[in-house]
């Protein structure tokens, strides 16, 4: 990935509140190894932890500093449900038998992560208190009623709040018509994360290199090489694990998704007025909005309240100010807030709104499109990643293998966020008002 100053310099409380960031190598001179990871995220350094304990000699190149991709710069909500509401339509789009994998594995997605967690003691302010998403309108509620019941079917594990005075009650959020908790989800400190897993993938071996730039991949006859910060690395396998900072090392995998850009905020140290009944028992939260917002608590009384911003011609993030103004309709003890930390990060979005598995030849291998739920499907497509390259068949994995097809007018799109998004908020702002 390109990167245009030091993470560390940009205002992310993540970074603020990470502790030390593990001791990495810097790429000095070409080799040769089994397996060669491209992204030192979630992803990443999942796949590389799952390879070194079966004994392969794999490197993990970053091309910035550990984290400063999307999983350092995430919500850290723990979210193990797809973002296709219907389990029908998933089973529509991938077929019958990859569906009872897939949901198997999304439904225990938040509960493997915490066990990975668990295994390998990892500390990572980790919790697992539920995740509640607010419905903001009588059909929005209708609707994840009806989804509830029907992923209950496969284990889902849902509950249902009746009422805008029961979601008040748990979460302190104003102004919403129902919701729907999932027991198992959770928060973690994403950077954190980040850095327990890279730890964990040294200390069994694996390599692991940041600001190092693969530039270009070379590969034939089941033989990659990769110029790194000009040094030539060879490798029999080669994991891309770039997600929504995807460059061109493989044609068309750029396009093959909407990189949008979340945005979050993070108070200062609040006063017990201020916070008091907001998240008190430690849940996460979001909403079933075109434009969502998602909230957390953290320790010394500080808030971190997300949301989706855009990128502006000029190469800004744009969308705080309306953030601003949705907290202090949400949380209304916020309104005056200081908001001492503002960032901005990158997802992708696939077009069926399902993760990604693409395989390209001669070893080459992409996992992407977490579609807001990164934090616990980035985990399970780095584990899947590696089991792939280690020999599992297609039919056991929870993805089907695809190849790689570019989004239709994806510049297009991209180009219109901005519009976009006022429309979508001027809807939200409309079906909230009407409560319809």
């Amino acid at each position: 990935m390109s990167v245009s100053k030091t993470f560390k310099d940009e205002n992310v409380y993540w970074c603020d509140t990470s502790g030390r960031a593990p001791t990495s190598s810097l790429v000095n001179d070409g080799f040769a190894c089994d397996v060669a990871i491209v992204g030192g995220g979630f992803t990443g350094l999942r796949a590389a932890i799952e390879l070194a304990e079966a004994g392969v000699d794999v490197a993990v190149f970053e091309g910035g500093e550990l984290g400063e991709g999307a999983s350092g710069r995430s919500g850290g909500q723990v979210n193990p449900m797809l973002t296709i509401g219907k389990p029908v339509d998933v089973m529509r789009a991938i077929g019958r038998g990859y569906f009872e994998r897939l949901a198997e594995t999304a439904l225990n997605s938040a509960d493997e992560l915490f066990g990975t967690l668990k295994k390998y003691d990892i500390k990572c302010r980790q919790r697992q208190k539920g995740w509640v998403r607010a419905n903001h309108s009588a059909v929005a509620g209708k609707e994840a009623r009806l989804n509830a019941k029907a992923w209950n079917r496969f284990g889902a594990g849902l509950e249902v709040l009746g009422s805008g005075a029961d979601v008040a009650e748990m979460t302190g959020a104003q102004g919403y018509h129902s919701a729907v908790h999932c027991l198992s989800g959770g928060a973690i400190h994403p950077l954190r994360l980040v850095y327990g897993l890279a730890d964990v993938a040294m200390a069994k071996g694996a390599k692991v290199f940041t600001k190092a730039k693969v530039s270009s991949l070379e590969s034939r006859n089941d033989q990659s090489t990769l110029t790194v910060n000009g040094h030539k690395i060879r490798a029999k396998f080669v994991v891309l694990a770039t997600n929504a900072y995807a460059d061109n090392l493989l044609t068309g995998l750029k396009r093959s998704f909407l990189p949008l850009t979340p945005i979050q905020m993070a108070t200062g140290k609040l006063t017990e007025q201020q916070i008091k009944g907001i998240l008190p028992r430690n849940h996460t939260i979001s909403d079933t909005r075109r434009l969502i917002m998602y909230a957390r608590r953290e320790p010394k009384n500080r808030i971190v309240f997300g949301g989706m911003g855009y990128r502006t011609p000029w190469g800004t993030v744009g969308g705080f100010q309306w953030m601003q103004q949705d907290v202090a309709r949400i949380f209304p003890s916020l309104k005056l807030a200081n908001w001492q930390f503002k960032w901005g990060g990158r997802i992708a979005v696939t077009d069926d709104r399902l993760p990604h598995l693409h395989e390209a030849g001669n070893g080459v291998i992409a996992g992407l499109g977490y579609n807001g739920r990164g934090v616990a499907m980035s985990m399970v497509m780095g584990r899947v990643l590696a089991q792939r390259v280690l020999g599992a068949k297609p039919l056991d994995l929870p993805f089907p293998i695809t190849t790689v097809k570019p989004i239709t007018f994806q510049r297009t799109q991209m180009l219109g966020s901005a519009v976009a998004m006022g429309w979508m908020r001027f809807k939200d702002m409309q079906e909230m008002k009407k409560g319809a």
